[in-house]
This record gives structure tokens, C-alpha cells and sequence, in this order.
């Protein structure tokens, strides 16, 4: 995808973002405004482990050539990645979409191949940065985006910073004793959570009521011509999203909660669960979807990464860095399945 040379009065200095899933690799270059000067989705290597490093290396180094800018003059990458990135060994665990990220010290490696700080990630916390940053968080500094799609997951901003946890596993929702029967070891691989609301179930609970395989994205279309079977899997999805809301409520006490994934983000999906939480507590958050949809993560890991690089918190934004000249390409080749929670 092309890219332009970069001629604004922007200060000196350029940054990195990637958000990488099981399906496809989005990745961004913009300067220290959050402009976004060029950017590219590929499909990820198969081959996972150093084969993704190597890719990521060889994907942001086109950035920069297309973009017009000399490499030395990036100053900073972040990467989201779906999985729990260790703070001490830079290994990835709980990764089961990209292979190999728990064999080796990602952050050390990336770092050496691009020669600058490397920050890593879990991919829903990249997407609850870039909510804060320009999305549905942008007026609270006490909020949870919740991802919803192929899993379940959550990632938390208190008083305006991301809580990450000692192990770096916090807002690992889809592990909450609800749903599904927590004790039973084959709810225990994925989470009692994410085995009652991921993806999967959903379309299994509407192959249960109708004897029909079909996907999500044709059970919510159904729901909107005005399928029963279809609203009823799609409520029943609402209720649960609500029990795990008020249970993160309890603990974390959020001004809002941000629904997003590809399940999460359908706007059908936030009056049920409006109405579900309210029907479990009187003092309730703001149950609001996601703005940015499947570019949350990318445009969070830019602002990580200008954190990273340093960028002042009052450097104004570009007005509108998801409206770049690819996005639109972007979307459409970003997969559905991609798009969930990869």
C-alpha cells in the first residue's frame, strides 16, 4: 500500500505501532503528533515464533522507506499481541493464535532487529490505549474495554494509565467464574467466561434452538430481519457480557465500559446489555461501543509507542489519524475472524 512522504511541521522524530493477531499483521508509521505518515496489513507467517519477528522488521522498515524517512529517525515500536507479554523474560504467554511467542525473549529480539525500545503489549490493552487516545475512553480516566469475539478480554485504565498486573495479566476476564462450571478442567483451558460468550458458543447456542450451522456475522443479520432464535442467542450473549460488567464493576469501580471485538463492537449488542446490567445493580457505569472498532489496537500501539518515544501528553493529535488514505483497504482486508480477538 503506498505511502507518502512526510512534510509537515511535525517535531522531529517518528514512531511505530503493530498489532498483531493470529490472521493478519496491521502495522503503522507516524510522527510524534500521531499523525500516521504510511501504513500495511499482511497476512502473519504462519511459521510464528522469529519467522513474525522477521517479518515485523522487514513490514516497518517498508513503512519508513515509503513514507520518506530515515530509519534512524524512528525512535520507538509498540506491539500488541494476543497474548500476556512476560515484563522480566519478554516472553509471550497464553498465546495460541501465533505460535513459538513463548520460546523466546520477543521484546530483546525485536529490539535488536530495529534498534530501538520495543514495547509489548496484550492486544486488548493496545486497543483500551487507543480508545483513551481517540476513542469511546477519550473523556474517562477510569474505564475497561471488554473485547469480545473469538475470546473474551479486558484491559483496564485508572486514573488515565493502563493497570497491567505483577505478571502482566491483568483483565484476563475470560478466566471469571461465570458462564460455565468453573471447577470442570474442560472449562479451565480457555476460561469458564470466554467458553459461555466466545464466538463459537454464540453460533452454537443458535445451531442448538434452530439445528443451523452458520456464523456470527449471519446470526446478527437474522436477529435484524427479526429471527427470534437469533435475538435470543444474541440477548443470552448480553446477559453474560453483563454479569462479567457488574463483576469487573465491583472491583474496579469504572466510570464506563467500552464493548468492542467483533462481537463486542456490534451496536446491536449494547441496549441488551444495558438492560441486563441494569436489572443486577442500580450503580451502573456507561455502557458505551467502541469508536475505533478493528483499529483500536493499531492507533493504541501508536500512542504507546509515542509514550515510549517520549512524545509530550499536550502534543496535539493529527484531528483524525484513523481516517488515513488505507484505512478503507484496511477494512476490507481485515477478516471478520481477524477482527475478534485473533
Amino acid at each position: 500500500m503506498a505511502g507518502h512522504p512526510h512534510t509537515s511541521s511535525a517535531p522531529a522524530g517518528y514512531v511505530t505501532g503493530v498489532d498483531l493477531g493470529g490472521t493478519k499483521v496491521l502495522a503503522a508509521l507516524a510522527d510524534l503528533t500521531g499523525h500516521i505518515v504510511a501504513e500495511d496489513v499482511l497476512a502473519t507467517d504462519p511459521r510464528g515464533g522469529t519467522a513474525v519477528a522477521a517479518q515485523i522488521d522487514t513490514l516497518l522498515r517498508g513503512l519508513a522507506r515509503r513514507g520518506g524517512v530515515d530509519w534512524s529517525q524512528v525512535r520507538a515500536t509498540a506491539v500488541g499481541l494476543p497474548g500476556a507479554p512476560d515484563p522480566e523474560t519478554g516472553t509471550v504467554g497464553l498465546s495460541p493464535n501465533v505460535s513459538e511467542l513463548g520460546a523466546f525473549d520477543v521484546r530483546t529480539e525485536l529490539t535488536r532487529r530495529l534498534g530501538h525500545p520495543v514495547v509489548l503489549d496484550n492486544d486488548v490493552n493496545m486497543a483500551a490505549a487507543g480508545e483513551r487516545w481517540l476513542g469511546s475512553g477519550r473523556t474517562h480516566r477510569h474505564f475497561v474495554f471488554v473485547a469480545v469475539g473469538t475470546g473474551i478480554g479486558m484491559g483496564i485504565v485508572l486514573d488515565g494509565e493502563l493497570v497491567r498486573g505483577a505478571r502482566g495479566a491483568a483483565g484476563e476476564i475470560s478466566y471469571l467464574p461465570l458462564g460455565t462450571d468453573p471447577f470442570d478442567p474442560a472449562n479451565q483451558i480457555r476460561g469458564a467466561l470466554e467458553e459461555a460468550v466466545a464466538g463459537s458458543a454464540l453460533a452454537a447456542r443458535y445451531r442448538t434452538a434452530t439445528g443451523e450451522q452458520v456464523g456470527v456475522p449471519v446470526i446478527f443479520d437474522r436477529a435484524a430481519a427479526g429471527d427470534q432464535a437469533a435475538r435470543a442467542a444474541i440477548d443470552e450473549e448480553a446477559r453474560l457480557i453483563a454479569l462479567a460488567a457488574v463483576a469487573v464493576t465491583a472491583v474496579l469501580d469504572p466510570e464506563a465500559v467500552v464493548l468492542g471485538g467483533g462481537i463486542g463492537a456490534r451496536v446491536e449488542l449494547v441496549e441488551p446489555v444495558r438492560r441486563w446490567v441494569a436489572a443486577l445493580s442500580a450503580d451502573v457505569p456507561l455502557i458505551k461501543t467502541s469508536q475505533l472498532g478493528d483499529r483500536a489496537g493499531l492507533l493504541g500501539a501508536i500512542a504507546v509507542a509515542r509514550q515510549q518515544a517520549g512524545a509530550h501528553p499536550g502534543l496535539p493529535a493529527h484531528p483524525d489519524p484513523a481516517a488515513s488514505p488505507v484505512t478503507a483497504e484496511l477494512r476490507r482486508n481485515t477478516s471478520f475472524e481477524s477482527a475478534e480477538g485473533r
